[in-house]
């Protein structure tokens, strides 16, 4: 990493996986905006829908996801008759639209529910939904914890795609964040989807974390490689005990400073970039026949809460605690809390807690931040255009832009805004300066996650 980079690399950034980003997010959204949100999609509007399943059999001390451990299987049955309850509620509000195109299950741990209740949970969505019989439908899975007949059940529900949580092959590693998780394990889960035509493989790798090193990393990275996943996304470690109270069991002392962790990144993309895989963006890797690398070349990328994608929805309907859906009108979470989302969802009300608007100012700016956070480049005069809205408009940002160019860290070209792939870490930074809630120069303490 270059020296004049360094404060710029440790500074809090948003991951502008939405624009306004939760930050924004305030409670008690407006009912009757949200309902005119949702009346507004279209009769043959495509949608898509999230489920997040907030259990894990134990907790990954890196983790910052919405979690708990449930303790045997009692918590998670009581959830999924909510779940089902709340699927059913959205089926009675939903105007008629043009059917579910993506599905994604997250969490926590969505193979936490029994083969039983997962076929349960995706027959409903699949009627309350509409979803397609060529839709993407996703999981994400802990090979830890992964059956076979789990994986004969999510190949009768029609899951195509699977997203094995990986992060590290280093025992030491492992053993530092509470996830043993060996190479054979891995090896043998992503053997056993396969062979059930769950065929659309990610993984998910992660640097900064405790005990890593450049060459300790592009080890597992190769490794990873070695089992040819179709993407591999690799996340840099945050480390915000004051959020995720468990992170305070990681030893603050192991971990890489800032320049370890640029050093890290940059040996993880070398490494996957040898073994044939295109990088995406700020943090995806995927192999030249893959989708995602083809949206990237066609211009055709996007990104949402579960990161880039070829998803190009305009409507994300989210389920279970802390979900959020997505709106053209804005953004809305449910309740955090399971209990008190599940009294909300049994007593007929979906469980709407925080929401933004989103203006017309918010949708020019998350256009130009999307396409610099897809494409590494955008130009703000097009995107200008499309708005009808002068060049001008931006005048502040490019004042911010120009202070990064001197540190080498974008070009600007008129009104083109690239940045270099040596740089590529700190793309966050170059998008800020279009964030009209969150400048380099004035970023609240503790929000955000830090840029490198």
């Amino acid at each position: 990493m270059r020296p004049e980079w360094f404060d710029l690399a440790q500074k809090p950034v948003p991951r502008y996986t939405s624009y306004p980003t939760a930050a924004q997010f305030e409670d008690n959204p407006d009912a009757d905006a949200v309902s005119s949100w949702i009346a507004g999609i279209g009769p043959s509007e495509p949608i898509s829908v999230y489920v997040h399943v907030p259990f894990c059999e134990q907790l990954c001390w890196y983790c910052g996801c919405h979690t708990t451990v449930p303790n045997g299987y009692t918590r998670i049955g009581r959830f999924v008759d909510v779940l089902l309850k709340e699927i059913e509620l959205w089926k009675a509000k939903l105007p008629q639209h043009g059917g579910g195109v993506h599905l994604h299950f997250g969490g926590g741990t969505p193979n936490a529910l029994n083969p039983k209740d997962m076929l349960r949970v995706l027959d409903a969505l699949r009627d309350a939904f509409c979803i397609d019989d060529d839709a993407e439908i996703s999981i994400e899975l802990d090979p830890r914890t992964l059956n076979p007949e789990m994986i004969q059940s999510l190949a009768a529900g029609g899951v195509t795609r699977a997203s094995l949580g990986v992060q590290d092959f280093n025992r030491t590693v492992q053993e530092a964040i509470n996830r043993i998780q060996p190479f054979l394990l891995v090896k043998g889960a992503v053997e056993a989807l396969r062979a059930a035509d769950i065929t659309a493989i990610n993984f998910d790798l992660l640097y900064g974390l405790p005990h890593q090193t450049a060459e300790s990393v592009a080890h597992s990275a190769e490794m990873a490689a070695s089992l040819k996943p179709d993407r591999i996304s690799a996340f840099g470690y945050a480390h915000v005990p004051w959020f995720a109270k468990h992170q305070r069991a990681i030893d603050e002392k192991t971990l890489p400073d800032t320049k370890a962790r640029f050093d890290q990144f940059e040996a993880l993309s070398e490494t996957l970039v040898d073994f044939g895989y295109v990088q995406i963006g700020l943090d995806h890797f995927a192999r030249e026949e893959d989708a995602l690398a083809g949206a990237l070349k066609t211009g055709a990328l996007h990104r949402n809460f579960q990161g880039y994608t070829t998803d190009t929805c305009r409507t994300l309907i989210a389920l279970g605690p802390s979900g959020i859906s997505e709106f053209p009108g804005g953004f809305v979470q449910n309740a955090k809390d399971i209990r008190d989302y599940s009294e909300s969802v049994m007593a007929g009300d979906i469980p709407h807690r925080r929401g933004v608007r989103r203006t017309d100012e918010d949708r020019l700016r998350s256009a130009v931040i999307e396409r610099l956070m897809c494409d590494m480049q955008v130009d703000v005069a097009k995107v200008c255009q499309r708005f009808d809205v002068p060049l001008s408009h931006f005048a502040d940002a490019f004042e911010l832009l120009r202070g990064l160019e001197r540190l080498g860290i974008c070009d600007v070209t008129g009104s083109v805004v690239q940045v270099p792939v040596e740089a590529r870490v700190l793309l966050r930074s170059v998008a800020q300066c279009f964030d009209a809630y969150s400048s380099p120069n004035a970023v609240p303490a503790n929000r955000h996650a830090k840029a490198v």
